[in-house]
Protein backbone atom coordinates (compact mmCIF):
# COMPACT_ATOMS: atom_id res chain seq x y z
CA UNK A 1 0.00 0.00 0.00
CA UNK A 2 3.20 1.80 0.49
CA UNK A 3 3.56 2.52 -3.20
CA UNK A 4 -0.14 3.15 -3.65
CA UNK A 5 0.14 6.36 -1.34
CA UNK A 6 2.97 7.27 -3.30
CA UNK A 7 1.21 7.00 -6.52
CA UNK A 8 -1.92 9.28 -4.85
CA UNK A 9 0.91 11.37 -3.91
CA UNK A 10 2.69 11.69 -6.90
CA UNK A 11 -0.31 12.69 -9.35
CA UNK A 12 -1.66 15.31 -6.47
CA UNK A 13 -2.04 18.12 -9.45
CA UNK A 14 -5.47 15.38 -9.81
CA UNK A 15 -7.36 17.50 -7.29
CA UNK A 16 -8.56 20.57 -8.09
CA UNK A 17 -7.53 23.89 -5.27
CA UNK A 18 -6.67 20.99 -2.65
CA UNK A 19 -5.29 23.65 0.22
CA UNK A 20 -2.09 21.21 0.64
CA UNK A 21 0.21 19.30 -1.42
CA UNK A 22 2.33 16.14 -0.01
CA UNK A 23 5.49 15.13 -0.68
CA UNK A 24 7.53 12.35 -0.22
CA UNK A 25 10.72 12.48 1.33
CA UNK A 26 11.14 9.75 3.10
CA UNK A 27 11.14 6.00 3.25
CA UNK A 28 11.65 2.95 5.52
CA UNK A 29 11.15 -0.82 4.82
CA UNK A 30 12.55 -3.37 7.20
CA UNK A 31 13.98 -4.63 3.68
CA UNK A 32 16.23 -2.28 2.35
CA UNK A 33 15.65 -3.31 -1.00
CA UNK A 34 12.20 -2.52 -1.39
CA UNK A 35 13.13 1.24 -0.98
CA UNK A 36 14.51 0.91 -3.86
CA UNK A 37 11.55 1.41 -6.08
CA UNK A 38 11.00 4.79 -4.29
CA UNK A 39 13.62 5.80 -4.43
CA UNK A 40 13.87 5.11 -8.59
CA UNK A 41 10.76 6.69 -8.83
CA UNK A 42 10.39 9.60 -6.60
CA UNK A 43 12.84 13.09 -6.90
CA UNK A 44 11.36 13.80 -3.82
CA UNK A 45 12.66 11.13 -1.68
CA UNK A 46 15.96 12.03 0.55
CA UNK A 47 15.89 9.37 2.85
CA UNK A 48 15.95 5.57 2.34
CA UNK A 49 16.18 3.49 5.93
CA UNK A 50 15.55 0.21 7.11
CA UNK A 51 14.75 1.23 10.52
CA UNK A 52 11.95 3.29 11.38
CA UNK A 53 13.50 5.20 14.27
CA UNK A 54 15.62 7.25 11.72
CA UNK A 55 12.43 8.65 10.42
CA UNK A 56 11.32 10.02 13.91
CA UNK A 57 14.52 12.16 13.86
CA UNK A 58 14.08 13.37 10.18
CA UNK A 59 13.15 17.16 10.68
CA UNK A 60 11.55 17.10 7.28
CA UNK A 61 9.13 14.23 8.13
CA UNK A 62 5.58 15.81 9.10
CA UNK A 63 3.57 13.07 9.11
CA UNK A 64 3.96 9.08 8.62
CA UNK A 65 1.97 6.62 7.15
CA UNK A 66 2.84 3.08 8.63
CA UNK A 67 1.57 0.33 6.66
CA UNK A 68 2.90 -3.30 9.27
CA UNK A 69 1.99 -6.26 10.35
CA UNK A 70 -0.88 -5.83 12.75
CA UNK A 71 1.77 -7.37 15.71
CA UNK A 72 3.59 -4.46 15.06
CA UNK A 73 0.96 -1.74 15.22
CA UNK A 74 1.28 -0.98 18.98
CA UNK A 75 5.74 -0.34 19.13
CA UNK A 76 5.63 1.66 15.70
CA UNK A 77 2.57 3.58 16.28
CA UNK A 78 3.50 4.52 19.85
CA UNK A 79 6.58 5.75 18.78
CA UNK A 80 5.63 7.71 16.04
CA UNK A 81 3.07 9.68 18.00
CA UNK A 82 6.01 10.05 20.94
CA UNK A 83 7.87 11.89 18.50
CA UNK A 84 5.52 14.25 17.74
CA UNK A 85 4.87 13.06 13.55
CA UNK A 86 1.22 13.25 12.61
CA UNK A 87 0.16 9.28 11.65
CA UNK A 88 -1.95 7.60 9.13
CA UNK A 89 -2.34 3.83 10.49
CA UNK A 90 -3.52 0.69 9.20
CA UNK A 91 -6.57 -1.30 10.19
CA UNK A 92 -6.98 -2.89 12.88
CA UNK A 93 -4.86 -0.08 14.73
CA UNK A 94 -3.14 -2.28 16.88
CA UNK A 95 -3.23 -6.93 17.08
CA UNK A 96 -5.88 -6.36 19.57
CA UNK A 97 -7.67 -4.71 22.51
CA UNK A 98 -5.26 -4.01 25.02
CA UNK A 99 -2.51 -2.86 22.28
CA UNK A 100 -5.22 -0.40 20.53
CA UNK A 101 -5.96 0.93 23.89
CA UNK A 102 -2.14 1.28 24.16
CA UNK A 103 -2.03 3.79 20.88
CA UNK A 104 -5.08 5.75 22.16
CA UNK A 105 -3.01 6.06 25.72
CA UNK A 106 0.36 7.55 23.69
CA UNK A 107 -2.17 9.65 21.81
CA UNK A 108 -4.04 11.40 24.86
CA UNK A 109 -0.52 11.88 25.98
CA UNK A 110 0.27 14.06 22.63
CA UNK A 111 -3.07 15.47 21.90
CA UNK A 112 -0.87 17.80 18.93
CA UNK A 113 -0.27 14.91 16.53
CA UNK A 114 -3.09 13.85 14.48
CA UNK A 115 -3.88 10.14 14.02
CA UNK A 116 -6.02 8.54 12.03
CA UNK A 117 -6.58 4.85 10.18
CA UNK A 118 -6.82 4.11 6.71
CA UNK A 119 -10.14 3.19 4.89
CA UNK A 120 -10.54 4.55 1.42
CA UNK A 121 -14.24 2.72 0.24
CA UNK A 122 -16.29 5.18 1.64
CA UNK A 123 -14.66 7.53 -0.51
CA UNK A 124 -16.12 5.77 -3.62
CA UNK A 125 -19.02 8.39 -5.27
CA UNK A 126 -21.91 6.23 -4.61
CA UNK A 127 -21.07 5.80 -0.83
CA UNK A 128 -20.60 9.48 -0.75
CA UNK A 129 -24.46 10.04 -2.04
CA UNK A 130 -25.67 7.40 0.22
CA UNK A 131 -23.76 9.42 3.18
CA UNK A 132 -25.84 12.60 1.72
CA UNK A 133 -29.02 10.52 1.77
CA UNK A 134 -27.59 9.64 5.67
CA UNK A 135 -27.45 13.11 6.91
CA UNK A 136 -30.60 14.30 5.10
CA UNK A 137 -32.55 11.73 6.99
CA UNK A 138 -34.00 10.61 3.44
CA UNK A 139 -33.94 7.08 4.28
CA UNK A 140 -37.09 7.27 6.89
CA UNK A 141 -36.57 4.90 9.30
CA UNK A 142 -33.88 2.55 8.56
CA UNK A 143 -35.01 -1.31 9.26
CA UNK A 144 -31.82 -2.63 9.01
CA UNK A 145 -27.90 -2.31 7.50
CA UNK A 146 -26.00 -5.09 5.29
CA UNK A 147 -22.09 -4.30 5.27
CA UNK A 148 -19.61 -6.71 3.99
CA UNK A 149 -15.64 -6.69 2.12
CA UNK A 150 -15.38 -10.48 0.66
CA UNK A 151 -12.18 -11.68 -0.95
CA UNK A 152 -11.85 -14.94 -2.98
CA UNK A 153 -8.44 -15.65 -3.40
CA UNK A 154 -7.54 -17.70 -0.36
CA UNK A 155 -10.30 -20.45 -1.44
CA UNK A 156 -7.60 -22.01 -3.21
CA UNK A 157 -5.93 -24.24 -0.82
CA UNK A 158 -2.34 -24.18 -2.52
CA UNK A 159 -1.96 -20.84 -1.89
CA UNK A 160 1.11 -20.48 0.37
CA UNK A 161 0.50 -19.10 4.21
CA UNK A 162 1.42 -15.56 4.80
CA UNK A 163 1.40 -13.63 8.10
CA UNK A 164 -2.10 -12.39 7.54
CA UNK A 165 -3.09 -16.75 7.99
CA UNK A 166 -0.95 -16.89 11.30
CA UNK A 167 -2.25 -15.31 14.93
CA UNK A 168 0.99 -14.54 15.85
CA UNK A 169 1.22 -12.00 13.18
CA UNK A 170 -2.37 -11.22 12.23
CA UNK A 171 -3.86 -11.55 15.97
CA UNK A 172 -6.87 -13.66 16.88
CA UNK A 173 -9.85 -11.79 14.75
CA UNK A 174 -8.16 -13.26 11.88
CA UNK A 175 -10.42 -11.72 9.08
CA UNK A 176 -12.43 -8.94 11.03
CA UNK A 177 -8.76 -7.26 11.82
CA UNK A 178 -7.73 -7.72 8.21
CA UNK A 179 -11.03 -6.43 7.00
CA UNK A 180 -12.95 -4.86 9.47
CA UNK A 181 -12.41 -1.83 9.74
CA UNK A 182 -13.21 -1.36 6.10
CA UNK A 183 -16.85 -2.86 6.51
CA UNK A 184 -16.92 -0.86 9.92
CA UNK A 185 -15.98 2.92 8.68
CA UNK A 186 -19.23 4.04 7.76
CA UNK A 187 -21.81 2.25 9.78
CA UNK A 188 -19.70 4.16 13.16
CA UNK A 189 -19.25 7.47 11.45
CA UNK A 190 -23.07 7.32 11.36
CA UNK A 191 -23.49 5.78 15.38
CA UNK A 192 -24.85 2.86 14.38
CA UNK A 193 -22.76 0.97 17.01
CA UNK A 194 -23.94 -2.96 18.27
CA UNK A 195 -24.83 -2.97 21.54
CA UNK A 196 -24.31 -6.95 21.26
CA UNK A 197 -22.72 -8.80 18.73
CA UNK A 198 -23.64 -13.14 17.73
CA UNK A 199 -20.70 -14.21 15.51
CA UNK A 200 -20.19 -16.81 13.51
CA UNK A 201 -16.27 -17.66 12.17
CA UNK A 202 -15.24 -20.21 10.11
CA UNK A 203 -12.04 -21.16 9.55
CA UNK A 204 -12.15 -23.05 6.38
CA UNK A 205 -8.35 -23.83 5.68
CA UNK A 206 -6.56 -25.26 9.00
CA UNK A 207 -3.30 -25.49 7.04
CA UNK A 208 -1.61 -24.28 3.86
CA UNK A 209 1.73 -24.76 2.38
CA UNK A 210 4.49 -23.11 4.02
CA UNK A 211 6.65 -22.50 0.84
CA UNK A 212 9.48 -24.53 1.86
CA UNK A 213 7.83 -28.34 0.96
CA UNK A 214 5.97 -28.35 4.08
CA UNK A 215 2.70 -26.95 5.44
CA UNK A 216 2.49 -24.83 8.21
CA UNK A 217 -1.32 -24.23 10.85
CA UNK A 218 -3.04 -21.59 9.49
CA UNK A 219 -4.98 -20.67 12.62
CA UNK A 220 -6.74 -17.41 12.08
CA UNK A 221 -10.56 -16.92 11.48
CA UNK A 222 -10.88 -16.61 6.91
CA UNK A 223 -14.66 -16.21 7.16
CA UNK A 224 -16.92 -14.05 9.92
CA UNK A 225 -20.41 -12.91 9.86
CA UNK A 226 -21.39 -10.76 12.80
CA UNK A 227 -25.53 -10.30 13.63
CA UNK A 228 -25.82 -7.16 15.67
CA UNK A 229 -28.88 -4.71 17.22
CA UNK A 230 -27.52 -1.51 17.53
CA UNK A 231 -27.91 1.22 19.90
CA UNK A 232 -29.72 3.31 16.88
CA UNK A 233 -32.16 0.28 16.95
CA UNK A 234 -32.22 -1.51 14.19
CA UNK A 235 -30.13 -4.50 13.16
CA UNK A 236 -26.88 -4.96 11.51
CA UNK A 237 -25.13 -7.58 9.97
CA UNK A 238 -21.54 -7.31 8.85
CA UNK A 239 -19.26 -9.71 7.01
CA UNK A 240 -15.63 -10.15 6.21
CA UNK A 241 -14.88 -13.09 4.60
CA UNK A 242 -11.07 -14.40 2.84
CA UNK A 243 -13.22 -17.16 0.94
CA UNK A 244 -16.23 -15.74 -0.84
CA UNK A 245 -15.85 -17.33 -4.34
CA UNK A 246 -15.92 -15.21 -6.83
CA UNK A 247 -15.32 -11.83 -4.92
CA UNK A 248 -12.54 -9.85 -5.70
CA UNK A 249 -11.94 -7.17 -2.99
CA UNK A 250 -15.76 -6.92 -2.98
CA UNK A 251 -17.09 -3.83 -0.50
CA UNK A 252 -20.92 -3.80 -0.28
CA UNK A 253 -23.74 -1.59 1.81
CA UNK A 254 -27.24 -1.89 1.62
CA UNK A 255 -29.54 0.43 3.73
CA UNK A 256 -33.23 -0.28 4.07
CA UNK A 257 -35.67 2.24 5.21
CA UNK A 258 -39.02 3.26 5.61
CA UNK A 259 -38.33 6.03 2.56
CA UNK A 260 -36.29 4.78 0.73
CA UNK A 261 -33.32 2.14 0.20
CA UNK A 262 -29.66 2.37 -0.78
CA UNK A 263 -27.27 -0.18 -2.28
CA UNK A 264 -23.84 -0.20 -3.61
CA UNK A 265 -21.36 -2.87 -4.30
CA UNK A 266 -17.44 -2.40 -5.55
CA UNK A 267 -18.49 -5.09 -8.23
CA UNK A 268 -19.83 -2.13 -9.71
CA UNK A 269 -18.00 0.97 -9.05
CA UNK A 270 -20.35 3.73 -10.60
CA UNK A 271 -23.76 2.09 -10.14
CA UNK A 272 -25.70 3.12 -6.93
CA UNK A 273 -29.15 1.33 -6.51
CA UNK A 274 -31.88 2.84 -4.38
CA UNK A 275 -35.96 2.84 -3.88
CA UNK A 276 -37.73 5.63 -2.86
CA UNK A 277 -40.99 4.98 -1.50
CA UNK A 278 -43.83 6.33 -0.85
CA UNK A 279 -47.12 4.97 1.28
CA UNK A 280 -49.21 3.13 -1.57
CA UNK A 281 -46.82 3.86 -4.09
CA UNK A 282 -44.72 1.37 -6.45
CA UNK A 283 -41.84 -0.32 -4.55
CA UNK A 284 -38.73 -0.43 -7.70
CA UNK A 285 -35.52 -0.25 -7.06
CA UNK A 286 -33.67 2.19 -9.50
CA UNK A 287 -30.34 1.94 -11.04
CA UNK A 288 -28.23 5.25 -11.78
CA UNK A 289 -24.88 5.25 -12.91
CA UNK A 290 -22.88 7.93 -11.40
CA UNK A 291 -20.28 9.68 -13.24
CA UNK A 292 -16.95 10.83 -10.93
CA UNK A 293 -18.26 12.78 -7.73
CA UNK A 294 -15.85 12.94 -5.84
CA UNK A 295 -15.52 14.45 -1.93
CA UNK A 296 -12.29 16.42 -3.20
CA UNK A 297 -12.60 18.17 -7.07
CA UNK A 298 -10.63 16.43 -9.24
CA UNK A 299 -9.80 17.22 -12.77
CA UNK A 300 -11.75 13.77 -14.40
CA UNK A 301 -14.85 14.96 -16.14
CA UNK A 302 -18.36 13.95 -14.58
CA UNK A 303 -18.67 11.11 -17.12
CA UNK A 304 -15.86 9.01 -16.76
CA UNK A 305 -15.91 6.13 -13.68
CA UNK A 306 -14.18 6.33 -10.65
CA UNK A 307 -11.91 3.85 -9.46
CA UNK A 308 -9.41 2.11 -6.29
CA UNK A 309 -6.57 4.80 -7.15
CA UNK A 310 -9.03 7.70 -7.38
CA UNK A 311 -10.41 6.28 -3.90
CA UNK A 312 -7.02 5.96 -1.84
CA UNK A 313 -5.88 9.91 -3.08
CA UNK A 314 -9.51 10.82 -1.91
CA UNK A 315 -8.68 9.20 1.32
CA UNK A 316 -5.29 10.56 1.24
CA UNK A 317 -6.45 13.92 0.55
CA UNK A 318 -9.17 13.95 3.87
CA UNK A 319 -6.61 13.25 6.32
CA UNK A 320 -3.67 16.43 3.95
CA UNK A 321 -6.90 18.73 4.55
CA UNK A 322 -7.39 18.02 8.32
CA UNK A 323 -3.58 17.80 8.84
CA UNK A 324 -3.84 21.67 7.89
CA UNK A 325 -6.62 22.30 10.19
CA UNK A 326 -9.60 22.00 7.49
CA UNK A 327 -12.66 20.17 8.29
CA UNK A 328 -13.14 17.49 5.54
CA UNK A 329 -16.08 16.84 3.84
CA UNK A 330 -15.57 12.81 4.84
CA UNK A 331 -12.79 11.84 7.22
CA UNK A 332 -10.35 9.10 8.14
CA UNK A 333 -11.07 6.43 10.09
CA UNK A 334 -10.62 7.88 13.71
CA UNK A 335 -8.98 6.81 16.69
CA UNK A 336 -12.17 6.54 19.18
CA UNK A 337 -13.58 4.40 15.85
CA UNK A 338 -11.13 2.17 15.76
CA UNK A 339 -11.56 1.52 19.45
CA UNK A 340 -14.88 0.79 19.04
CA UNK A 341 -14.29 -1.72 16.10
CA UNK A 342 -11.54 -3.80 19.19
CA UNK A 343 -14.39 -3.85 21.23
CA UNK A 344 -16.83 -5.58 18.60
CA UNK A 345 -14.30 -7.63 17.39
CA UNK A 346 -13.63 -8.82 21.09
CA UNK A 347 -17.04 -8.93 21.71
CA UNK A 348 -17.28 -11.37 18.83
CA UNK A 349 -14.40 -13.72 19.74
CA UNK A 350 -16.26 -14.19 22.92
CA UNK A 351 -19.36 -15.19 20.67
CA UNK A 352 -17.59 -17.20 18.30
CA UNK A 353 -16.40 -19.60 21.70
CA UNK A 354 -19.81 -19.49 23.76
CA UNK A 355 -22.06 -19.43 20.98
CA UNK A 356 -23.75 -16.94 22.83
CA UNK A 357 -24.90 -13.33 22.06
CA UNK A 358 -22.30 -10.90 23.84
CA UNK A 359 -22.98 -7.31 25.07
CA UNK A 360 -20.62 -4.84 24.45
Amino acid sequence: MGREFASAAARWLHLVDHPARPEIVAVCDANLAATEWFTRNLPTVRQATNDHKDLLVNPEVDAIYCAVPHHLHEELYVDVIRAGKHLLAEKPFGIDLPACEGILAAIAQNPQVLVRCSSEFPFFPAVQRIARMVREEAFGRILEVHAAFKHSSDLDPNKPINWKRQVQFCGEYGCMGDLGMHVLHFPLRFGWVPKNVRALLSNVVPERPDGKGGMAVCDTWDNATLLCETTAGFPMTLETKRISPGDTNSWTLRILGTRNSAEFSTKYPKTLRTMPYEPGGRQAWRTEDLGYESAYLAITGHIFEFGFPDAIQQMWAAFVDELVGDVPPFGCVTPDEALLSHRIFTAALESGRTGATVGL
